[in-house]
């Protein structure tokens, strides 16, 4: 399996002028991209596409061939939302990327959270409600932090991480992740 170079998810997250939003976000997108088009079957990327009115944007894109080495558990397209935000994200954030998931006729997304969500996981409370919910409609959301994708040194530990946290989700309702 293909490896991360030594520090490089790290230097692009950080990869930003200090006190810039917009190009904080941009930096974590630019870590997202470098981590998935490693995988074996993603073949496409398509960055900050708006819908046809204008009104909302998907932060990351990827077509996944599904190879047996990569991805054959996900579905064709993967949307990602980036929040390189310095607190955890709110749960009117986390119920917008819901609707643009299922609003786009998918069933699966991948939130991309420097420091996690809002609420109590073991009490489903804020953000958390959001994704326990979105459960009833078919819609699978997971949550990955920064500290999670600076430990990485494969695409052989993405891969696992993404079926771990798939697998908690579903099989309890609740979101894993480590900040």
């Amino acid at each position: 399996m293909p490896r991360y170079a030594r520090g490089k998810i790290l230097q692009l997250i950080n990869d930003h002028t200090p006190g810039n939003s917009a190009l904080k976000g941009k930096a974590l997108e630019n870590a997202i991209t470098y981590c998935f088009e490693r995988v074996p079957g993603i073949s496409i990327t398509k960055r900050n596409i708006l819908n046809i009115s204008g009104s909302q944007e998907i932060d990351v894109a990827f077509w996944n061939d599904k190879k047996d080495n990569g991805f054959p558990f996900l579905p064709d397209i993967i949307l990602i939302e980036c929040k390189n935000w310095d607190a955890p994200v709110s749960s009117a954030a986390v119920q917008c990327f819901i609707s643009k998931i299922s609003e786009r006729g998918r069933d699966f997304g991948i939130l991309i959270a420097a420091n996690g969500i809002t609420g109590e996981p073991s009490e489903l409370t804020q953000a958390h409600y959001q994704v326990a919910m979105a459960l009833s409609k078919k819609v699978r959301l997971i949550v990955i932090t920064t500290n999670e994708l600076n430990r990485l040194i494969s695409t052989e530990e993405l891969i696992y991480l993404i079926k771990e946290k798939l697998t908690e989700l579903v099989a309890s309702g609740k979101v894993l992740y480590e900040t």
